[in-house]
């Protein structure tokens, strides 16, 4: 059966008489998949993240962003118990439930940093679970991504224990790992060996400009392992999608505080070699860091955050995009 027509999205224009026909039916990426680790999940490699849902984007909006990434074939969605609050996690829920996406939908939610459950201790990881499936109005999550973040992980043989009920009950398919070390992870993979759940991925921010918190030890120990790596923070904060060239265009955005610490020597450097890419390969230079990412040994689905359809548009050509041997050493030498 034929999808729906392709409209404009609020503000744009429509498109010219000359261009192509739209394509009917299910997105091209609806036929891409990748595994995620040793899981049987198999997710788009892109994840959208809704750390700005309910806070600078409103339901209205998150839901059009949300229609709009599945339209594309997108079907992995993160979130956290934390963001605005849990309100992110209302939305979420609501837009599975009203389009009927559940089932269809790889939801993966972290959870340790609201403050009404704080830490990964037994009582607060099992409270902030069901709390989460409350908002989100659904009886699992695929991927229980554990923030250790906010609060020192006690103990972390505890805090699997507490995860194994969580899988055994049904509430939790598989976990994640945020803000573990690396010394933690292996403690985690020799608990593992007798009879702990096993930790399937990690987040950790990571992109071109921000390297040094991966690569290193807990590079090496994801390999080992075979951990599925989705790394946050793609974009820099929005730096690396180009738009921001100046202090004056930093401090009218609304990430100059954290896009500050980007614009300088090394961040310049970066953007002129974005350029040179982006006018070689003909594609945005949201979509070049999200190739290099994907180029990555072990980088299995950045989480991306977009604020337009437009962007989602900008972040998906990365998947297509292949990075030459040539052009990672031209990013890797801007950044250094």
């Amino acid at each position: 059966m034929a999808g729906p027509q392709v409209r404009p999205h609020e503000g744009e224009s429509a498109a010219h008489p000359s261009a192509p026909i739209p394509v009917q039916g299910p997105g091209v990426g609806t036929f891409l998949r990748s595994s995620l680790g040793d899981t049987a999940l198999r997710i788009f490699p892109l994840m959208l993240g809704g750390a700005e849902f309910a806070w600078t984007i409103d339901q209205e909006r998150a839901e059009k962003l949300l229609d709009h990434f599945a339209a594309l074939g997108g079907n992995a969605i993160h979130t956290a118990d934390s963001f605005s609050a849990g309100r992110s996690e209302h939305i979420i829920g609501h837009w599975m439930r009203t389009r009927r996406r559940r089932d269809d939908t790889v939801l993966a939610v972290r959870v340790g940093d609201h403050p009404d459950n704080p830490g990964l201790g037994p009582t607060n990881l099992v409270r902030a679970v069901e709390a989460s499936l409350t908002r989100l109005a659904t009886d699992r999550i695929d991927v229980l991504y554990l923030d250790a973040t906010s609060e020192p992980v006690g103990s972390v043989e505890d805090t699997l224990a507490t995860a194994e009920w969580l899988i055994d009950t049904g509430k939790v398919r598989h976990i994640a790992a945020y803000g573990f070390t690396a010394e933690q992870l292996v403690e985690a993979r020799i608990l593992a060996s007798a009879g702990y759940p096993r930790i399937e991925a990690i987040d950790v921010p990571y992109n071109v400009m921000r390297r040094r918190t991966f690569e290193g030890d807990l590079r090496l120990v994801a390999g080992a392992q075979g951990l599925a790596v989705t790394p946050s923070h793609a974009l820099e904060h929005g730096f690396l999608s180009g738009r921001h060239r100046s202090r004056h265009e930093v401090a009218a955005s609304t990430r100059g505080r954290q896009l500050a610490g980007v614009l300088n020597r090394r961040g310049v450097r970066v953007l002129k070699a974005l350029d040179a890419l982006s006018a070689e390969l003909a594609v945005p230079h949201a979509a070049i860091a999200i190739a290099w990412l994907l180029a990555q040994r072990g980088v299995a689905a950045p989480i991306v955050n977009a604020y337009a359809p437009s962007h989602l548009d900008e972040l998906v050509q990365g998947v297509g995009v292949r990075l030459t041997r040539a052009h990672l050493a031209e990013l890797a030498r801007a950044a250094e």
